[in-house]
């Protein structure tokens, strides 16, 4: 599904050259759900960036199902990422000014999917447990639910990927053993799964976990 070929990104900060992703190799199945964690600045937030094809590598390939990313148009990755993606931050980053049913629909009028496809961002909400605020805008939900309600957009055009930033940073225990078991129950329909975390108790939920520790990736030990 995911192949990474000593792929690396570098900036430059004034005379030095920093190499925030540095000569990774990786290799992801189909279905698998993977936890990346290291420490602030060990480059593992752009790992994911490359991976999902908003930042480009200074060298290397990023591969998904056979497609080397980085040779395709801007129209290509465009509908790549909005088709194959889907994408969980650790912010909401909802619209204030649309429902919550609105703003799961969202990414489907970008893409070849019905923009009206009402029922199934329904379904969505129905899943993250947030059937009794469907017609709710983000101002009147708490932080917690805003973050369902960002999850059930991930997962409006049916990826086949999803790519998550610190999903559960800054929720309660109770919010974020619930956000970890929709990514359970999702991941068991064969959504394959790269969550990238600090946090030990949400790595461990994974099939597989690796570390990431000054641009470099490596399995975690037992």
């Amino acid at each position: 599904m995911i192949v990474l070929k000593d792929l690396s990104k570098t900036y430059k900060v004034g005379p030095s050259t920093v190499r925030a992703v540095d000569s990774v190799d990786l290799e992801i199945p189909r279905g698998q759900m993977v936890s990346i964690v290291g420490h602030s600045g060990s480059g593992k937030t752009t790992l994911l960036s490359l991976m999902g094809g908003l930042t480009k590598p200074s060298s290397g390939r990023v591969i998904i199902d056979d497609i080397n990313i980085w040779t395709l148009s801007d129209r290509e990755m465009s509908r790549l990422r909005n088709e194959k993606i889907g994408f969980s931050f650790q912010f909401a980053s909802l619209f204030p000014t649309l429902n919550a049913l609105d703003n799961v629909r969202l990414p489907s009028t970008f893409s070849n999917k019905a923009p009206s496809n009402h029922e199934r961002a329904i379904d969505l909400l129905k899943l993250v447990g947030l059937e009794d605020r469907i017609y709710s805008y983000p101002g009147q939900l708490s932080g917690g639910e805003q973050r369902r309600v960002a999850l059930a957009r991930t997962l409006m055009n049916e990826p086949k990927l999803i790519l998550a930033d610190e999903p559960t940073g800054d929720l309660d225990e109770d919010t974020e053993a619930d956000i970890l078991d929709i990514f359970k129950k999702i991941n068991a329909e064969g959504i394959t799964i790269v969550i990238v975390t600090h946090s030990r108790a949400v790595a461990s939920q994974a099939q597989r976990a690796m570390r990431m520790h000054r641009g470099h990736l490596a399995e975690e030990q037992e």
